[in-house]
């Protein structure tokens, strides 16, 4: 399933919402929906189940995140909730990590390169709302393309 498959799928009540045009916010329910498929492989095996869960929850928590940020009123508020979303990338990029061994490398280094494409919008955006410098460096967040990220996706059926 490429980016573009996906977005043929994706049902107008969630195009037609205006958060819909942030590109992060795409970008994090298309990942969302991977992790659903990740999820799926790591419960065949009951030692993951726990990892599974967490995995499911944390990207699920990154667009859940945004959307919440992006209907706030004030930018403090808005970069609050775009704080937690920068929280949930960084903590699903752990998750992922520690499930190499069941999803094996090529998707787990998909899923990690396209978190730090969201981890790098997203610090990007927080100081433009909060009004203040992240006390991050940015070259820290090197990843390819965007564009390759979402054409070659490795999915973690088997």
């Amino acid at each position: 399933m490429t980016f573009d498959d996906w977005l043929e799928n994706v049902p107008a009540g969630i195009t037609g919402d205006p958060v819909w045009e942030m590109t992060v916010y795409r970008q994090a329910l298309f990942l969302a929906d991977l992790a659903w498929f990740d999820g799926c492989k790591l419960t065949k095996n009951k030692l993951m189940l726990s990892l599974a869960d967490q995995l499911y929850r944390a990207v699920g928590g990154i667009s859940a995140s945004i959307c919440e940020g992006y209907s706030r009123s004030s930018s403090k508020d808005q970069a609050r909730f775009y704080e937690y979303a920068l929280g949930s990338a960084r903590e699903s990029r752990d998750w992922y990590y520690k499930g190499r061994h069941i999803l094996g490398e090529q998707v787990v280094s998909h899923r990690i390169d396209l978190l730090v494409h969201i981890i790098r919008q997203l610090l990007t955006m927080v100081p433009q709302y909060r009004g203040k410098k992240i006390q991050e460096e940015m070259e820290k967040y090197q990843t390819i393309s965007i564009e390759q990220l979402l054409d070659n996706v490795p999915l973690a059926v088997d």
